[in-house]
């Protein structure tokens, strides 16, 4: 018997065992709108990095631009951003729905409405964005220049597609947000969820293995370091054991807060303002304005000629 026949008749059995329905059944999407496809990564990065463009004009894809030119490329990139924006976010409607009587052109027609609103807010984004580069230029002594943090920094590139993605989260796009989100992550190593609340003047300085969880509260003029973890400390569940989603779980951080890295806050805490939290702290409880939170001192012990040992 030839390996060829022996291959065929191997692939043939897992062929058959993958159509089985209780192999597929726990992960098998059913399209109930048989004419539209999954939503795209690839057309929503376009369509964040089209936004970022227009956010910072001169960096990002229209490196050419100039002010006598500023509204051709600016009108150019909204124009394509919302046909982009409209056809992703009336996928993700038909990925959430589970009506398979109910009429797709309401999708269609909602999905643009929340397009035009998206835009409507680019201005409010771009003042958001402009102060998270901003306090990166002014919060790191290694930065240049504003433009370097603008061009180089993880922190300002996920936080204005967090900034994006919050909008759509704010308007009820169902999964598209996340879909920015894990974006940002998987390019930056910085994992915010669209659900999360920044205010203005946000630096997460270096920003790899830094989490911030879905209802955390984040105020103005905030400085967090890597490896900082804004989490929940558990789960509310229903009657049935299952995890109630929504409720609010994470830590509430007030303004001019430093959280150094490594630090884990767990729980909806409130942080006061103007406190500061030392690098590996572990924190489950609210911390009052102004307080220092410290891990204790290594203790200093010698040992001569095995004193001690």
């Amino acid at each position: 018997m030839s390996d060829q026949f022996l291959f065929q008749e191997e692939m043939e059995r897992v062929v058959n065992r993958l159509s089985e329905p209780d192999s597929y059944e726990a992960v098998y999407h059913r399209n109930i709108h048989h004419d539209v496809h999954m939503p795209s990564v690839e057309e929503l990065t376009l369509a964040v990095e089209l936004l970022r463009s227009v956010i910072f004009p001169g960096y990002f894809l229209n490196a050419e631009i100039r002010t006598d030119t500023m509204k051709y490329y600016t009108g150019s990139a909204l124009d394509r951003s919302f046909r982009i924006f409209s056809e992703q976010i009336k996928r993700g409607f038909c990925f959430s729905c589970c009506q398979s009587d109910k009429d797709g052109n309401h999708c269609i027609t909602e999905a643009e409405d929340i397009s035009r609103e998206l835009l409507s807010r680019v201005p409010y984004i771009r003042e958001m964005a402009a102060s998270d580069a901003a306090a990166a230029f002014n919060g790191d002594p290694a930065a240049k220049s504003v433009g370097e943090a603008i061009f180089c920094y993880p922190s300002v590139r996920a936080l204005t597609s967090h900034r994006i993605a919050h909008e759509l989260y704010k308007l009820q796009v169902p999964l598209i947000p996340r879909i920015i989100s894990e974006s940002a992550h998987s390019e930056t190593g910085l994992d915010i969820h669209p659900g999360a609340t920044i205010g203005k003047n946000c630096f997460i300085d270096h920003a790899t293995g830094t989490v911030i969880g879905e209802t955390s509260i984040i105020g103005e003029n905030v400085r967090i370091y890597q490896g900082v973890t804004l989490g929940s400390k558990s789960f509310p569940m229903d009657e049935d054991g299952n995890p109630i989603k929504g409720v609010p779980r994470h830590p509430i951080v007030e303004d001019n807060v430093v959280i150094y890295a490594g630090a884990t806050i767990l729980g909806r805490v409130t942080i006061g303002e103007g406190a500061e939290i030392g690098g590996n702290v572990w924190l489950t409880r609210s911390v009052a304005p102004g307080t220092k939170i410290l891990q204790r001192r290594p203790m200093e012990k010698g040992f001569e000629n095995g004193t001690g040992i």
